[in-house]
């Protein structure tokens, strides 16, 4: 099965290669252009609709569109981020519950926001079992502040947090991000794609844009 590369995530048009063997032997890149040209360019409408909802259900993480091309067995990624936006198409007009979203940079199926009250009284009991309030308090910090370092979080919080960060990156959703350029080399500490994925994000820009809660403590 070949790879397909993913394109950026955009919504204005992009160039399109498709990969063809030249006469020499080597695989080479042709812009979409000349694929059209040759009557090769495909639509959403090649795309098996039931086979990429089948995808995006039996999964728990995002897939990115270049996955889903390899799993579908297509040659680029464009009729897939077609498909997906002629079924959410399809959501809107039947008024589904969901629609398919960017997360983490891949795509998902997820419900929609004015379910959400309803749908965290259901798995709120899951989720408190898994994030203490200090555990979010912390998480929250080096989401919005990273890289930072453990002496930064802790001057916020006002209380030490060793242990807290230690539970957060056995959770895999605070990771290493480096060393601080002063004595000691202290870690910097940062968010995991993960934590995009479980919080249903799809890049550190998607953050409720308030830090008022995340200055330190007098």
């Amino acid at each position: 099965m070949r790879l397909v590369r993913d394109e950026p995530l955009l919504d204005e048009p992009v160039m399109e290669m498709e990969s063809v063997p030249d006469a020499d032997g080597p695989v080479q890149d042709v812009p979409e252009d000349d694929e059209q040209d040759e009557g090769l360019h495909i639509v959403s409408d090649d795309v098996d609709m039931r086979l990429l909802e089948a995808l995006l259900l039996s999964t728990h993480h995002p897939l990115t569109a270049g996955r889903i091309a390899e799993l579908m067995e297509l040659p680029a990624t464009k009729p897939v981020r077609q498909a997906i936006k002629d079924l959410n198409a399809q959501y809107d007009e039947s008024h589904r519950a969901f629609r398919i979203e960017q997360v983490a940079g891949g795509y998902q199926i997820l419900t929609l926001p004015e379910f959400g009250e309803h749908l965290k009284k259901l798995h709120q009991r899951e989720i408190d079992a898994k994030l203490t309030k200090a555990a979010l308090e912390t998480l929250a910090i080096i989401a919005y502040k990273q890289p930072i370092l453990r002496a930064d979080i802790e001057a916020i919080r006002g209380v030490m947090c060793g242990e807290t960060i230690r539970s957060l990156m056995e959770k895999r959703l605070v990771n290493i991000a480096g060393r601080a350029e002063e004595p000691g080399r202290p870690i910097l500490y940062g968010t995991t794609k993960r934590f995009l994925e479980i919080f249903g994000l799809n890049t550190l820009k998607d953050l409720p844009q308030s830090e008022d809660a995340l200055r330190p403590r007098e």
